[in-house]
């Protein structure tokens, strides 16, 4: 999606992890599975699967690029991860919410901020890949082969109940590809619509443009 239309008020995806490709990333670094979004102020609030050279991965809330809590749950092959981001300005919070589908554990977290400070409209949102690359300039092998699938963006119909959310699917996917390396030791494939969402696989391979416009059906 190039634009949210007015009233978005959250994000949300589905991270499965298929199959783990192993741990090459290098001493010091990490990647990032990202489900970002961007404020008025092009902040970036982030619900990320964080994998580092010396763990197995982990969820994080991030805000401004500071990471601001790790959640309990912790990924598994075979298991799928609901993620949801949501903006609440009257109650001036911003809430992170990560469920393991397959397990039914959940784990939130709630982030407070002026809203004098901080603009709670959201401008556009993004899905992918980012390396961070502490001992070299080159990316590195992907940890986990995944997909994303339920792409949804929020929006308040009950503005009486700031929890009355109904999640509405993109139509688009865009290029959003930094441009920092010629190739990345990635795939994207497999894009489909399933029960009416954009999903997607990201896979070990070679690409050079990142996800570059995928155009699917509209939704009705």
């Amino acid at each position: 999606m190039l634009s949210f239309p007015p009233q978005v008020s959250a994000v949300s995806d589905v991270i499965t992890i298929i199959s783990d490709l192993g741990n090459q990333i290098p001493d010091k670094s990490w990647m990032l599975y990202l489900l970002e979004l961007f404020n008025a102020q092009q902040i970036p609030v982030e619900l990320n699967l964080i994998c580092s050279f010396n763990d197995n991965g982990k969820f994080h809330a991030i805000f401004g690029g500071v990471n601001q809590y790790e959640f309990k749950i912790k990924p598994i092959v075979g298991h799928s991860y609901l993620r949801q981001i949501i903006m609440i300005p009257t109650e001036q919070r911003i809430s992170y919410h990560l469920k393991d589908e397959t397990s039914g554990e959940t784990d939130s977290f709630t982030l407070q901020q002026n809203t004098d400070l901080f603009d709670f409209t959201m401008t556009r949102n993004f899905t992918g890949l980012e390396w961070h690359n502490r001992v070299g300039n080159i990316p590195y092998p992907i940890r986990y082969e995944v997909e994303i699938s339920h792409l949804a963006y929020g929006i308040n119909d009950n503005h009486s109940d700031v929890q009355s959310l109904a999640y509405l699917p993109f139509n688009q996917l865009t290029s959003d590809e930094d441009g920092l390396s010629k190739e990345y030791p990635v795939s994207f494939d497999n894009f489909a619509i399933k029960n009416g969402f954009i999903t997607y696989r990201i896979g070990h391979g070679k690409h050079k443009s990142g996800i570059v416009n995928k155009f699917l059906k509209p939704y009705l």
